[in-house]
């Protein structure tokens, strides 16, 4: 990377190169002055009294002596992870989850509300939301003044510019509400929205099972069913920013009404509600099954499903094919369409593991092209249940480390 030197403002050049700088010791980690200069083409000079300042920031510190080239043993520095925090909100169809997180993304405190419905709609959610961002921010020991921004994910399509959501299937009530601006004012940083499903392929490419990876895609399985779409090094949005709706690729046209208004949709066949009915709709039918006892006690949800199925329960290992099988129908169309080295297979009905995988990737290897099919890997997901929010926290930096003005947002 070639840091600026044009006869522009002196002041704006050097916010320019220190930004430079920092993002290079960033991806670098342990680096010298000397190395900083050769790789920027800056003077040695202007690398030192850049890197002082860094140092009185806190933004970078020293790390101990390299190895010597012929010389003095240099001084080695690194990025100070710990100089700033991050906010990550996963606004979940049936939870809400906040992490608190350093600049390297790394959860250091979370708060979560279980069996939230987002269906409750926008008021009640982001009143629950700013609940648990102060939670958060007190358990992690942080103040809103030293935080970075905000990202948040929804499960939903959505407006990425705009940053709204979009005639959201599952979300009743919360069609073209400002989010993001309405979070902005709120805490007055920078506020980064997305849906879940692209969070989940952001935080699995840099922090978990998509590492070194180029190209992957994420299907999230939970209550719907989302993917999102690593390639190049970037998110693909589409032209608004609600790609990836896999969900909602139709199976069967004959098939189960979907909550987007059309029929046999891969969501409304394989996803965690759908999963539970067809176990409470065998049961009332008269099969024999483990899942009998719990259905009678409360009402089933995938999780018991895949439990049973664990446990060894035929029906239940029976749903499990069948949803895998359905979900390996359209993994196997995306494969073909956009050949991505990796699919990384997550969400809460994920918890199955292999019942769910197995069934997935036989159905890929006797329907997909075996030109992709044979580059393509299938994994389980790496980070849980808090991907998402781990994805939007890390949205947030990609964003800011993006900026020419880093450092000026940093200065915390």
């Amino acid at each position: 990377m070639k840091a600026q030197s044009t006869t522009a403002d002196p002041a704006l050049m050097r916010e320019l190169n220190k930004s430079i700088l920092l993002n290079l010791i960033r991806r670098q980690g342990s680096v010298s002055r000397a190395d900083l200069a050769k790789e920027t083409r800056l003077s040695r000079s202007t690398v030192s009294s850049i890197i002082d300042a860094l140092l009185a920031e806190g933004l970078v510190q020293e790390s101990g002596a390299g190895e010597s080239k012929g010389g003095r043993r240099p001084i080695l520095v690194n990025f100070n992870y710990r100089a700033g925090s991050v906010i990550g909100v996963d606004l979940g169809a049936t939870h809400i989850l906040v992490v608190v997180t350093d600049l390297g993304a790394n959860v250091r405190a979370q708060a979560v509300r279980e069996e939230f419905s987002i269906s409750n709609g926008p008021e009640a959610a982001l009143e629950e939301v700013s609940r648990l961002v102060s939670q958060a921010l007190r358990a992690a020991g942080v103040s809103l003044d030293r935080v970075m921004g905000l990202g948040i994910g929804v499960p939903g399509p959505l407006n990425y510019s705009a940053g709204m959501v979009i005639a959201p299937p599952i979300m009743p009530g919360w069609d073209g509400i400002p989010l993001r601006a309405r979070l902005g004012s709120q805490y007055k940083i920078p506020v980064y929205l997305d849906n879940d499903a692209n969070l989940g392929a952001l935080a699995e490419k840099w922090h978990g099972a998509g590492r070194g990876r180029d190209n992957l895609a994420y299907i999230k399985v939970g209550t719907g069913i989302g993917c999102g779409l690593f390639f190049d090094g970037e998110i693909y949005r589409g032209e608004t920013g609600s790609a990836g709706e896999i969900g909602h690729i139709m199976l069967d046209e004959a098939g189960p009404p979907c909550k987007c208004g059309s029929y046999g949709c891969l969501e409304s066949m394989a996803g965690g509600p759908a999963i539970a009915q067809r176990a409470e709709q065998a049961i009332r039918a008269g099969q024999r099954t483990a899942l009998q006892r719990l259905a009678r006690d409360h009402g089933l949800t995938a999780k018991d499903v895949a439990d049973a199925a664990a446990a060894g329960d035929e029906l239940s290992q029976q749903l499990y094919r069948e949803a895998g099988r359905l979900i390996g129908v359209a993994i196997a169309d995306l494969i073909n369409l956009l050949n991505p080295g990796m699919v990384v297979i997550g969400g809460g009905v994920a918890v199955a593991g292999e019942l769910l995988l197995g069934p997935i990737r036989q159905t890929v290897q006797s329907r997909a092209l075996r030109a992709s099919v044979n580059s393509t890997q299938i994994v389980q997901a790496q980070l849980g249940r808090e991907v998402t929010a781990i994805g939007a926290a890390t949205l947030v930096l990609q964003e800011a480390f993006r900026s020419p003005d880093l450092t000026i947002q940093m200065q915390l």
